[in-house]
């Protein structure tokens, strides 16, 4: 456990500072290595479902190491320069950690998710020439590579909103522009990377299902609420999830334009394309209706807002995401919904490809029951989003 000591910040220095600043490079720099890694992971999925071999320097791994190493350097800069260099009023916006050094709490998430997935590259070679290929996507070293990538998304949320919080006053308003679109941006990318990793319970062939509602309202709502609350401007959960709608559609529609073939057998399904990722969840309009309760509510209990919350966020998706289950089911490869996914190992022929099984169909009362169980959990998720949301709303170091 590494030893942090939070400096004194006086709100004269935090305003005097404001009225000087600008958007660093390195925020940029965290945000975009945010999108190199979220685009690495995708292309990497993408690369199993449509090769199936790769090496420890693939095209998708390079991406996402990218991603780590430019977020560890301009953070690891930054926290030299400060602690080799700065003055004392720099010294007094940081945080102390590892007992010599200064920086603020994003530069160390950076680090530190730095630090594990360059650990996991070895890790990961290692684990393939000792068990062969993974048959699951959190196998050790992914584990380990995918809590330092989320753990540098959550560095770069944090690094922004450090800098918006501290910009207040006559100054803010270009400044709070920029930084809320990269704080949209950032969020955007950890709502890709939730829905990623949560994949296998979300996709087209799960959304008449009440595990599908129960996964999606213990996740999107503590994001979307926390988002919506931690953000300087009305429509924060909403810019989030517009980010990841447009980039998983853009993403989607991109990877089939290039060629690949599987090298790994059996090919059942001889594809000649990559195969693209699932179409986004339409949590969008869920962000939208959270937004507005949360500056139409703001003086409410907070039990109150997160029941209201996690009702309108599982009605809203309940009542568009069911129906659209059957139209992404019934597009049969349609290039905008990115239907045309399909592994090379399984057989196109496979009778539920374009249709839902019994066995993934809820009705009746498990479809009550499982309902009533992810609406508990959405509130829950909820509340953990408002004190989530109000805690990021006070960095400043």
């Amino acid at each position: 456990m590494s030893s942090i000591t939070l400096q004194p910040t006086t709100s004269a220095e935090i305003i005097t500072t404001s009225a000087k600043s600008h958007v660093p490079v390195y925020l940029y720099a965290t945000v975009l290595s945010s999108l190199s890694i979220i685009i690495g992971l995708i292309w990497d999925i993408s690369w199993h479902t449509s090769i199936g071999r790769d090496g420890l320097f693939s095209a998708p791994h390079l991406a996402i190491y990218l991603g780590g190493v430019t977020a560890g350097l301009f953070s690891g800069f930054r926290v030299l320069k400060i602690t080799l260099a700065g003055t004392p009023p720099e010294r007094s916006k940081t945080i102390r950690f590892w007992g010599i050094f200064y920086g603020s709490l994003g530069n160390l998430f950076c680090i530190w998710g730095a630090i594990a997935m360059l650990t996991s590259a070895p890790f990961d070679d290692w684990w393939h020439n000792t068990y062969g290929l993974d048959v699951t996507i959190l196998s050790p070293p992914h584990t380990v590579l995918l809590l330092g990538m989320i753990t540098i998304q959550f560095g770069a949320i944090i690094s922004v909103l450090t800098y918006q919080n501290l910009h207040t006053g006559s100054v803010e308003g270009e400044l709070n522009k920029n930084f809320s679109i990269l704080f949209a941006l950032s969020g955007g990318f950890v709502l890709t990377m939730i829905f990623t990793i949560a994949s296998e319970y979300l996709s087209r062939h799960d959304m008449h299902g009440v595990l599908f509602y129960q996964v999606a309202s213990l996740l999107f709502p503590l994001f979307l609420v926390a988002f919506s609350h931690a953000s300087k401007t009305k429509w924060g959960a909403t810019q989030a999830a517009l980010v990841y709608t447009i980039f998983l559609m853009v993403i989607n529609w991109i990877l089939p334009l290039f060629p690949a073939s599987p090298r790994l057998g059996p090919v059942l399904n001889p594809i000649t394309t990559f195969q693209p990722f699932d179409f986004p969840l339409l949590i969008i309009f869920p962000a939208i209706v959270i937004d507005l309760i949360t500056h139409r509510f703001a003086a409410k209990n907070r039990w109150y807002r997160a029941v209201v919350y996690g009702a309108f966020f599982l009605i809203i998706l309940f009542a568009l995401q069911w129906p659209f289950a059957n139209v992404l089911m019934a597009s049969r490869g349609h290039w905008f919904f990115g239907t045309s996914k399909w592994y090379f190992g399984s057989d196109p022929a496979w009778q539920y490809r374009y249709a839902f099984g019994d066995w993934m169909v809820s009705s009746g009362i498990d479809l009550t029951q499982g309902l009533a169980i992810a609406l508990a959990i959405a509130v829950l998720s909820a509340r953990v989003g408002i004190a989530w949301g109000g805690w990021m709303k006070k960095i400043v170091r």
